[in-house]
């Protein structure tokens, strides 16, 4: 009994801490994207003002659809932005944008961290299904080895969450810097830039916390049934 009410507990707290690292950015996300930049500079302005001066001019930017999907991808150096980022000529905007042009910064510049994610994604891809097969037809059959399979998947994943931590504060970093260098915002909106940076990263933060605990869960849930 006491085994179980631990394996709901540690689902519980993953559960708030990926809640709550989500409320945050949203919070952060719907208040800035209120605030009109005084520089009247859009998201797509921005992210191309920071390529160029980065002499990334060969980086394109499109417009993708959903919100908050943006991202940068490396295989055919684009920054890719929501419609309400692309547009948009908020804080939200501009600090969304200027987070994926750090990450066309470190694509550029080789960044160890960026180029170890990229090269890992295909095995943890793997892993984030088979991990999942393997613990839930180790449980059914009560195949230890399985499960042990299953923890040693998870761990890949832990490892791509914690790879992936530099990463997204570096981009965060490098985009501030460049908010800044530039002039893309007034003295007075660079905080709320900050804010907005900040709270994406701490995303992957709260990734890595339920990463973490579900790899303890299923040590536990191993040990129980070697008990």
């Amino acid at each position: 009994m006491d085994y179980m009410y631990m394996d709901y507990g540690l689902i519980i707290i993953s559960t708030i801490i990926a809640l709550a690292a989500q409320l945050y950015i949203k919070h952060n996300y719907k208040k800035y994207s209120k605030k009109q930049t005084e520089t009247g500079n859009s998201g797509y302005e921005a992210a191309r003002k920071i390529l160029d001066n980065n002499g990334l001019q060969h980086v394109g930017i499109n417009m993708v659809e959903g919100e908050l999907s943006d991202h940068y991808d490396p295989r055919n150096k684009t920054v890719n932005l929501s419609t309400d980022i692309y547009n948009g000529r908020t804080i939200a905007a501009v600090s969304v944008a200027a987070h994926e042009c750090g990450h066309a910064m470190q694509d550029e510049k080789g960044y160890a961290f960026l180029r170890i994610r990229s090269r890992i994604i295909p095995v943890v891809n793997f892993a984030s299904h088979a991990g999942y097969y393997a613990v839930v037809i180790g449980l059914i059959f009560s195949l230890s080895v399985l499960i042990k399979v299953g923890i040693l998947l998870e761990l890949i994943i832990l490892f791509f969450q914690l790879v992936t931590l530099p990463v997204e504060f570096n981009a965060s970093n490098r985009g501030l810097k460049q908010i800044k260098k530039l002039g893309l915002l007034q003295n007075k909106e660079n905080n709320g830039a900050r804010k907005m940076l900040t709270s994406a990263a701490l995303t992957y933060v709260a990734s890595v916390a339920s990463a973490v605990l579900q790899v303890l869960r299923l040590v536990m849930i191993l040990r129980r049934r070697d008990d």
